[in-house]
């Protein structure tokens, strides 16, 4: 017995609308949760959004994979035997109230109706009955008359409309089994099985899918996936892949697609304006071919499989570059050739890097002041006294410029403990401020934004004139010679003794020392422990001085060396200087020993694309219609009663209304349905 009352108290439970709203509830909560956070992303984009308190909290809710998480799919289970007990519980009760037509009504029970009415009856009861039928019946009213009284001598017309309405509730309970059912499919609960019992195995190595294991790959006969691949052109993809919680699983295609071409157009702001892919599908059984053009929101459908245009990316962009030497007196450049998702080799020194090529980009629209103003690389603790003496080449004042800049790339120099910094270095020199520069970007995390190195432009337009004053400045050979030939000059025309032409020329031997130890860092560091503070300022003042004539005379020994004419002493050459000496000496916090300079390269594009099999996507369509049936319905669809209760013997018939709602329009409904019918039993 007491089984058997736990059993009913389940079941009540189970069947009860409070719980089945308390289900809906948690799954609204849940929708929103998985609207809002973006789903299925790798596990380490989580970790740089919420950091490592939030994401194993996160995780441990199912929050990043909310619509396949367990508990999810638990309460579409719960729910689909909810509201299915409650459609088991209550639908046949409804159909039954949709048939009634509650001719058992008594006139005791219509006297307590609130809209009713009494009329004397000015014609035979019989005319009047027949009269009051055909206005019920063209006033759109189903019914059935009973005999009532002794005898039957009285006559009860049991009428209504709209009792339909009811159909809604069980529309709007079917609609929520039917999406909660197409949930489950799309959920791909075998799948899960499969996990759970060890048969699947989620793929953690960065390997080639041709080297995935079996048990980390899924057939083409998976009842459900979602998965992104990107093709460049003219290659093909026969695989797609599922990021599943920090690992993947490979999902083969039952046909095999290729991208032909890849078109993108842009706004005049730089963003994309639109981007479609010509593609060529084959299936892998009957070997046919379709050709068609996807464009986002326009997928073409092969075995249940939408093919959509998600997104685009680089597919293996060729690349000739020229590496420069940032922190050595070497001179000549070396060169380097590359592809976009591939990495080479370099040398500097007795250190050998990788070069890890990430993305290439045919055009930037970018805001000069942005890129440059508040992203110039700083040394940590170069003493403001020093860089102050510098001038406008230290410092940029351009107002906000948005320009094409032309051609960038990406790319990660990792050494050999496998640290690595992201670069971004600008194919074309950029005007600022009235010079030209070479731009390279550096940031140490992806969640930073570029602080990028000016690299100075000479009078030619080409970086060769700063890469040879920066060897000069750097090789210690080369410091006496241009000590000397700065003592001479700066002391040209007048009689000073050798002594002092050789104090002079020593003193711009040290300037260049400790500039060549890390820039203006070391030099400022050397004024503010080696002189008192009160005489620190006029100090630096002295030796800026001394390291732009120094560097004036470096130059024009590089270009001697060179086989070049001298450079000219003009305002065009000093601010040359200037700008040499702000870019040596920030090359020490550049992170990197050189410079990627982009000679020429092949674009090669690639298409994003996301490949879904959703066999729920259609059913949860279907629910949806029906939910929206269901509600419109009960909103709209009122139900109307009618009684009349003639009673010849008294000369009298009786008038009863109710309705499922009390509005205003059933007031006026009443009073029209009153007014008719008392005119249909007059003479």
């Amino acid at each position: 017995m007491a089984q058997h009352t736990r059993s009913r108290a389940a079941y009540d439970l189970l069947s009860s609308m409070r719980f089945a709203v308390s289900l809906l509830t948690v799954l609204a909560i849940a929708s929103v949760v998985g609207t809002v956070l973006k789903q299925a992303e790798p596990y380490p984009n989580y970790i740089s959004q919420f950091g490592q308190f939030w994401f194993p909290v996160f995780e441990a809710l199912g929050l990043y994979d909310v619509y396949h998480a367990a508990w999810f799919l638990a309460i579409l289970s719960f729910l689909v035997l909810s509201t299915s007990l409650c459609i088991y519980r209550n639908g046949p009760g409804m159909l039954r109230e949709m048939r009634n037509f509650r001719e058992q009504a008594t006139e005791r029970s219509l006297q307590h109706i609130q809209s009713r009415a009494e009329f004397e009856l000015a014609v035979p009861a019989a005319a009047a009955l027949d009269r009051a039928t055909q206005y019920l019946t063209a006033s759109g009213f189903r019914f059935r008359s009973v005999p009532r009284g002794e005898g039957g001598a009285d006559t009860l017309v049991a009428a209504k409309a709209g009792s339909y309405h009811r159909t809604g509730y069980l529309l709007t309970h079917c609609g929520i089994v039917v999406i909660c059912f197409g949930g489950l499919l799309d959920g791909n609960i075998p799948l899960k099985v499969l996990q759970l019992t060890g048969q699947k195995v989620i793929e953690t190595r960065d390997i080639p899918q041709s080297q995935v294991p079996p048990q980390s790959r899924l057939s083409p006969a998976n009842l459900s996936f979602r998965g992104n691949v990107n093709i460049p052109e003219g290659t093909s993809a026969s695989v797609v892949f599922q990021n599943v919680a920090d690992g993947y699983l490979v999902q083969d295609l039952p046909f095999t697609v290729a991208l032909k071409k890849f078109h993108i157009d842009h706004y005049s702001t730089g963003q994309p304006r639109d981007f479609a892919s010509d593609i060529v599908v084959t299936d892998n059984e009957t070997g046919e071919r379709f050709e068609r053009t996807i464009r986002v929101n326009y997928p073409f459908i092969h075995r249940g499989v939408a093919i959509y245009q998600a997104s685009f990316a680089d597919g293996g962009t060729r690349m000739q570059l020229k590496g420069w030497p940032l922190l050595s007196p070497r001179v000549a450049p070396f060169d380097v050739a590359g592809a976009v998702n591939q990495s080479t080799r370099i040398t500097s020194g007795d250190t050998e890097i990788r070069v890890e090529l990430s993305d290439f980009r045919p055009f930037n629209i970018e805001d000069l002041t942005s890129n440059t103003t508040t992203s110039r690389v700083e040394v940590a603790s170069v003493s403001k006294k020093v860089l102050d003496q510098l001038g406008s080449g230290a410092a940029d004042n351009s107002k906000k410029d948005l320009r094409n800049v032309g051609p960038s790339f990406q790319y990660r120099l990792r050494d050999a403990q496998g640290q690595a910094r992201e670069f971004s270095n600008y194919m074309l020199p950029l005007q600022l401020d009235g010079a030209w520069y070479l731009m390279t970007g550096v940031r140490s995390n992806p969640n930073e934004g570029f602080r990028f190195l000016r690299l100075p432009l000479d009078a030619d337009g080409r970086i060769d004139g700063h890469m040879q004053l920066r060897a000069l400045l750097l090789d210690e050979k080369s410091r006496a010679e241009i000590g000397r030939r700065f003592a001479r000059n700066a002391v040209s025309g007048s009689t000073v003794s050798v002594a002092m032409r050789e104090r002079l020329a020593e003193s711009a031997e040290k300037v260049l020392q400790l500039f060549a130890l890390r820039g203006f860092e070391s030099v400022g560091q050397f004024i503010e422990k080696g002189i008192p503070q009160a005489e620190q300022e006029k100090a630096a003042d002295v030796y800026v001085k001394v390291l732009e004539g120094a560097a004036l005379e470096a130059l024009q020994l590089a270009r001697e060396r060179a086989k070049q004419p001298p450079a000219p002493f003009e305002p065009q050459t000093l601010r040359f200087v200037r700008d040499s000496l702000t870019s040596v000496s920030d090359s020490f916090a550049y992170g990197a020993p050189v410079y990627l300079q982009l000679v020429q390269y092949e674009e090669i594009k690639a298409s994003g694309l996301q490949l879904t099999r959703s066999p729920g996507k259609n059913i949860v369509y279907g629910g949806s219609l029906l939910l929206v049936l269901g509600i419109f319905a009960m909103l709209y669809i009122r139900e109307r009663r009618i009684w009349l209760l003639v009673k010849p013997a008294q000369g009298k018939m009786l008038l009863a209304m109710a309705t499922n709602r009390h509005t205003l329009e059933n007031e006026r409904e009443f009073e029209r349905h009153k007014a008719a019918l008392a005119a249909a039993v007059r003479d």
